[in-house]
């Protein structure tokens, strides 16, 4: 019979589900003990004070009132992030409604097949996505409405047109003196309430929509403001780079960030390598939340070239100075990244090894952390003096976590978590629910993990992506790419089974390659050398047998991790 492997959250309790705090008191309280603070800012743009956001939530509930919205109701928000796409979901949840966040990113139609399938009454949209959107693709709904200014883009509803045309006066009216803290009250949350649909695909026939409900945002941002709070001031700057449509950009960037009290500045422009540098130095935040992508680009661009002269390597390599010189490096990344982060959280996807020995090798505030959609998101996470290398954390308070696995430390297994931050189910689709959640409550991550004695976490694998060798081995493809992207001209890379023999997939550093001066044939040259150096560092049965250069980079989700499924069968 397969062992069970169990640890549950360090110093925490998994809460009755009756004892659970409001969510909307969090944000309740923050916006009356933070009324003349700055909250939200449009980098380069508008500036909101958290009376400001009182006041704009105020309104679009007069509106909300006046078109008839009800408790459970769905409202959808598509567009870049930004001060008005923060009060839009702000004002969504605490008056009720279901928020139902759309990444812009997906095309109009996976768009329209997420506003009809969560019955969506309302679509508020960016001005990009406002272009592409097509109202008559989306019946049901009742008005489209721009974030930018919140006018009327398509109205299906009188009561729309005149609340809108109104709204001033309304506001007035029921506020006739002045808008002030006393008069801030909103909806009280039960645990169970759904207070969110996020969906992970808008495919139609694939689109997953979790059901999240208030308990699993109030635990994420509650744990969030217990380990990540005392470290961080009341009033001080952070960073929005994720998008909020995505779990890991709205609940680790957005709201606790403004449950806390912070400054939150929005990137609501492509987030290019040189706007994220530009403005880490503006903005100084008290902590960086990213993806791998931005902080290794960062190692790779700004500190490689410098630590890998001969003059630096005679000094890393006397004791008596090496630790002054490594000193002066981890300021100079810090530095990079704004200058004031406390650590650096990595989440979405795992760091580099390489980058990340480096980086614990000079004493680099960084930590890992892992979670899915369907726990809001957080499931594992250590902060960075707790971080033990390779590692993504340990459960997080009310969560439990165990590995299918029959030698759950050395052989790799499912993870699978129970807890607060859990997902209901998906929304109409009780079969996805089912397979995803088992008659005992564990949720199935479908990735693979290994669990130390102490409880900390180690991804393997995606369960789907696991590789079967010629003699039944289990091969996981990331650990092989991730050995891969450390070799000189790879920018990416993902490994595939062609034949029953694997083949990387590269796509190169054309930018390095250029200053080089390297012509097409050095390049292939080079991804020779680096495969037979790779396969130095494998077992046999993990060798690759050629690598094929892919001429542009691979598409991605979201959160930066590539879609692998696309070139399976490349």
């Amino acid at each position: 019979m397969c062992k069970i492997h169990i640890t549950f959250a360090q110093n925490s309790k998994i809460c009755a589900m009756g004892n659970i705090p409001s969510f909307n008191a969090y944000i309740e309280r923050s916006v009356v003990q933070n009324w003349h603070l700055d909250a939200l800012t449009d980098y380069k743009g508008i500036t909101l004070q958290y009376k400001d956001v009182a006041r704009k939530i105020a309104k679009l509930h007069i509106m909300f009132e006046q078109v008839g919205i009800r408790k459970g109701d769905k409202i959808a928000i598509c567009g870049r992030n930004s001060a008005n796409w923060a009060v839009t979901f702000l004002s969504t949840i605490t008056y009720g409604a279901v928020v139902v966040p759309i990444l812009h990113e997906f095309n109009a139609e996976q768009i329209h097949n997420i506003v009809n399938h969560s019955d969506s009454r309302f679509l508020f949209v960016g001005d990009f996505v406002m272009k592409m959107v097509d109202a008559d693709q989306m019946p049901k709904i009742e008005g489209l409405i721009a974030l930018p200014d919140f006018s009327i883009l398509v109205s299906r509803s009188e009561q729309l047109d005149y609340a809108r045309a109104h709204l001033n006066e309304l506001f007035g009216k029921k506020y006739p003196e002045a808008f002030r803290p006393e008069d801030v009250h909103y909806h009280r949350d039960s645990s169970e309430e759904l207070a969110m649909i996020n969906y992970t695909s808008g495919t139609t026939g694939f689109s997953k929509g979790v059901m999240l409900p208030y308990r699993a945002i109030w635990s994420n941002v509650d744990y969030c403001m217990e380990i990540l709070g005392p470290h961080m001031k009341q009033g001080c700057n952070t960073l929005s780079i994720l998008p909020m449509a995505h779990m890991y950009g709205l609940s680790i960037e957005f709201l606790y960030d403004f449950c806390q009290g912070c400054h939150n500045y929005f990137l609501n422009r492509i987030p290019s390598p040189s706007l994220i540098a530009e403005a880490m130095a503006q903005v100084q935040p008290a902590i960086v939340i990213c993806v791998p992508l931005v902080l290794e680009k960062i190692i790779r661009k700004k500190v490689y070239p410098i630590i890998q002269t001969n003059r630096m390597r005679i000094l890393l390599n006397m004791p008596f100075v090496s630790k002054k010189v490594k000193q002066k490096i981890c300021e100079q990344v810090l530095a990079a990244l704004g200058g004031k982060a406390y650590q650096v959280v990595v989440g979405g996807a795992a760091l580099n090894q390489e980058v990340e020995q480096f980086l614990k090798s000079i004493d680099f505030p960084v930590t890992v952390g892992y979670g899915t959609t369907e726990c809001a998101p957080l499931i594992t996470f250590s902060n960075y003096t707790d971080f033990v290398p390779g590692s993504c954390g340990v459960p997080v308070a009310r969560m439990e976590v165990k590995i299918l696995s029959s030698d759950p430390e050395r052989i790799a297994g499912e993870i699978v978590t129970r807890g607060t931050n859990m997902m209901l189910g998906y929304y109409k689709n009780e079969e996805a629910t089912r397979q995803a959640i088992d008659a005992d409550g564990w949720y199935h991550t479908g990735d693979l993990g290994t669990m130390s004695a102490d409880g900390h976490v180690f991804i393997r694998g995606r369960l789907k992506s696991m590789i079967l060798g010629p003699s039944g081995q289990n091969i996981y493809p990331e650990e092989i790419e991730d050995k891969l992207n450390s070799l000189p001209m790879v920018s990416e890379s993902v490994v595939i089974s062609r034949n029953d023999k694997l083949v990387g997939l590269v796509y190169p550093d054309y930018d390095e390659a250029a200053s080089m001066g390297f012509s097409t044939e050095d390049i292939e040259k080079i991804m020779e050398q680096n495969r037979q150096d790779l396969n130095n560092l494998l077992p046999a049965y993990c060798h690759v047998s050629s690598i094929a250069i892919h001429d542009k980079e691979f598409a991605k989700t979201p959160k930066r991790s590539i879609k692998r499924y696309l070139y399976q069968n490349i």
